[in-house]
């Protein structure tokens, strides 16, 4: 064997030795002679022992929040009876390939990011944690950072339809949510516009919606004076700037004369299982795919949020001992 071999190999074996070292103290392991110094450990070795076993801690706890597990608080009733307001959700966020921050936490200022390859893509009827892309018409969110949680309706080249509240999916009525939920049982006439619904300018309201097709990545759009305005957020938002312009009878890209456009990004239809009270797909329009943190799976906690902590004893009363450690489907 060469020289060179055996150093490779060494470097190899050190690099090893480092690593599992490095879990050993991300998880309390410790060897025998570790434990045997320690009893000879002055009260300065301790406390600094004590600062290093913290700072190993936060490490692995923003190792598992970041690429693993996240817990998300449930702020709204969109999901109801699904997922109730005050439920403390868990998220897997390594199924779909998890990434690194975007941006400096507390601040909107972004980082590069790098993301890990997917155990599987969203399907239809997974209950979704993403970040929320912003309102219909605007280029990206007022406040950045905000998670919404809603069921997959549509995937990448599906065509969503509802007709009197009843959802349809590229012609095929979609599966029933077992806790689906209607606050208001008569539906929306067709024909009565909402001026608020997505696309805009679709004469379509929350009941009575469709068909539209959910975009794909390599879709090319054919472009014109009627339906530019369904497309222009999509289009500066993948280019992340202000790029579409009309002048006159002609629209431009980054200042390009065009008549089409080929989608850059998969997208995602999602609607909340509370379908008369859900501030969703059908009013802002699509999720892509770069912006899908991962599955809701399990309800860790549950309680009363309208309870301030300051009646303790009626928190703690409010307690859903029935959701704790329940499975989302």
């Amino acid at each position: 064997m060469s020289n060179n071999t055996l150093e490779q190999n060494k470097d190899v074996s050190t690099a090893k030795e480092k690593f599992i070292h490095f879990l050993k103290r991300l998880i309390g392991i410790k060897s025998f002679e570790e434990l045997e110094r320690e009893k000879n450990r002055t009260p300065g070795q301790k406390l600094k022992e004590f600062f290093s076993s913290l700072f190993f801690a936060a490490i692995a706890a923003l190792i598992i929040i970041t690429f693993i597990i996240q817990n998300t608080r449930i702020p709204t009733g969109s999901m109801e009876d699904t997922i109730l307001v005050g439920d403390f959700v868990l998220v897997n966020k390594f199924v779909f390939g998890s990434s690194s921050p975007r941006y400096i936490p507390f601040t909107e200022v972004e980082l590069p990011f790098f993301t890990f390859p997917s155990i599987r893509e969203p399907k239809n009827g997974d209950i979704v944690v993403f970040e929320y892309p912003g309102d219909r018409d605007q280029l990206r969110p007022t406040e950045l950072n905000v998670n919404y949680v809603k069921r997959c309706i549509g995937l990448p080249g599906d065509v969503v339809e509802i007709r009197d509240k009843v959802v349809f999916v590229n012609g095929k009525e979609f599966w029933i949510p077992p806790y689906i939920k209607y606050l208001i049982p008569t539906p929306i006439p067709a024909g009565q516009e909402d001026i608020r619904i997505f696309p805009k300018g679709r004469p379509w309201n929350e009941d009575n919606y469709g068909p539209l097709q959910v975009p794909k990545a390599g879709d090319v759009i054919e472009l014109n004076l009627n339906n530019i305005e369904e497309w222009r957020t999509i289009i500066n938002r993948e280019f992340g700037e202000e790029v579409v312009e009309v002048r006159g009878m002609r629209i431009f890209i980054a200042g390009k004369e065009v008549s089409s456009y080929k989608i850059k990004k998969d997208y995602y239809f999602m609607m909340g299982d509370n379908r008369s009270d859900s501030f969703d797909s059908r009013f802002w329009g699509f999720v892509p795919r770069d912006l899908v943190v991962g599955e809701a799976f399990i309800v860790l906690f549950s309680w009363d949020r309208d309870i301030p902590f300051t009646n303790i004893f009626k928190l703690l009363g409010s307690v859903r001992l029935e959701r704790i450690l329940k499975l989302l489907h």
